[in-house]
């Protein structure tokens, strides 16, 4: 691989007011509280709200739940397809902005709507579907044990970078047929990308090229893993359209699941009702990442959707061309779903966090699989972690999509890793992916050289020593 990633740099940062006195949805004042500049709209404008994307360009966020909903599930009224929109039409969206790997039209179905989308889709589902769900979770267990056992032995981590970010993306490799040590390299340029720095632009570029290394790869000596079922599938995808599907797996596994077991952790080690609540077993881990997705969705919202003419919606005169961003973290707070925020919405997946109606997310149980497998591997392996700062020291990061912890730093009680030789109880999947041919790699090590967690569930372990306290 002749790629390398590109350095990063921070992005502009200007104030919170724009032209004609419209709020701007980036730069440092919106991104220090956006549950409070989602308020501020709310009340100066109901639903829907006027506001500037980066390089000042005008938007419409949706921040009521019901019209989030309505559209998603009208494609005919509000369009996937990126080219409709007016600014990149007139030549006014610069080259180098930060909206472009995010919003510019690619072959792929996120931009497509009708008969294409389905035929795009179509490829990507029934290729996940080739996974058995035990196998994803046997490589996540294998992922997790493995980075804690980086730390394990120190009492301290920090589960941003040490854990959090590196897992979806181990796991996701793996899935998709790269080698394991892509992993970093691909968490660096998705973050940088994601966030909408100057660098975000070559940061995508790099994500490209490796995966149409792959893909040119796959198509060669095809092997028994994610993109080489895309290559192969009955629909028969272009190279492009490989290439952009396979970054639009990669990167929203990478990036909505991070963000989840970050949120996930922090309130499990923040929130006293929560933990106790878990350790009690009144509330399976499941259930606790549900309610992270209706408090804290992975991404808090997404760009865009693009009217395909002139329509009054929610009071709001829409013009032809103009761009919706959809408002998950607003609408999941909407007060006329959520009159009040501290009641817990146990067993309600309604949320949004997943977009809804066609272009509902395709592998959200592939995210929860490596979110709540994850967690309880690392919750078993340290039942008496605790967060080694005050809540309020945890600071946050703002990309155009998404809003990341930072930094969740954390001590625990030192120890060597257990092994757990009863390979039988983590049985493979029938259509493990094979390593791929991509570079050499070294010989896989046997199953038993991995460290996998005790038969009980980690709140039984977590139980055991809060009652030992």
């Amino acid at each position: 691989m002749t790629t390398t990633p590109p350095p990063t740099c921070p992005a502009h940062a200007p104030g919170p007011i724009g032209p004609g006195g419209v709020r701007r949805l980036y730069g440092p004042e919106a991104e220090a509280d956006p549950v409070g500049l989602y308020n501020k709209l709310r009340a100066e404008h109901g639903a829907v709200a006027p506001v500037l994307v980066p390089g000042d360009l005008p938007a419409w966020l949706v921040l009521g739940y019901a019209e989030n909903l309505e559209v998603m599930r009208t494609p005919s009224r509000f369009s996937r397809d990126s080219r409709r929109w007016t600014p990149l039409v007139e030549g006014r969206v610069a080259m180098d902005s930060p909206m472009l790997p995010i919003v510019a039209w690619q072959p792929m179905c996120t931009f497509a709507d009708g008969e294409e989308h389905e035929r795009l889709r179509k490829a990507v589902t029934e290729s996940m579907n080739r996974f058995d769900r035990r196998g994803i979770r046997r490589y996540v267990l294998r992922f997790a044990n493995q980075l804690v056992d980086e730390f394990a032995e120190d009492g301290h981590a920090e589960l941003v970078k040490q854990f959090a970010e590196h897992l979806p993306m181990l796991t996701m490799t793996q899935i998709v047929g790269m080698p394991d040590e892509y992993g970093p390299r691909l968490v660096d340029a998705a973050r940088d990308m994601l966030t909408g720095t100057e660098t975000a632009i070559a940061s995508n570029d790099y994500v490209v090229d490796t995966l149409r290394e792959l893909v040119s790869t796959k198509r060669a000596k095809p092997a028994n893993d994610f993109a080489s079922w895309l290559i192969e599938h009955p629909v028969r995808l272009t190279d492009d359209e490989a290439v952009a599907h396979l970054r639009l797996v990669l990167i929203a596994a990478y990036e909505s699941t991070a963000n989840l077991i970050s949120n996930t952790l922090r309130m499990v080690l923040t929130d006293p009702r929560f933990r106790a609540s878990l350790a009690g077993g009144h509330m399976t881990l499941p259930e606790a990442v549900e309610q992270v997705l209706w408090d804290a969705p992975p991404f808090w919202r997404i760009y865009g959707r693009w009217a395909t003419g002139d329509t009054e919606f929610a009071d709001k005169k829409i013009k032809a061309g103009d761009m919706m961003i959809l408002g998950l973290a607003a609408g999941n707070i909407d007060p006329a779903i959520r009159p009040d925020l501290s009641v817990p919405v146990h067993g309600n997946r309604s949320h949004l966090a997943f977009s809804g109606g066609p272009h509902e997310c395709p592998g959200q149980e592939i995210g929860r699989a490596i979110a709540d497998t994850g967690v309880d591997a690392l919750l078993a392996r340290l039942p008496d972690i605790q967060l080694a700062v005050p809540e309020d020291e945890l600071h946050w990061e703002n990309g155009l999509m998404s809003r990341r912890l930072t930094a969740v730093p954390v001590e625990f009680t030192p120890h060597k890793p257990e092994r757990v030789e009863d390979t039988d109880l983590w049985p493979a999947p029938p259509t493990a992916p094979e390593p791929s041919e991509l570079v050499p790699e070294k010989k896989e090590a046997p199953a038993t050289a991995y460290v996998l967690p005790r038969v009980t569930s980690w709140w039984q372990a977590l139980t055991r020593w809060w009652r030992a306290r």
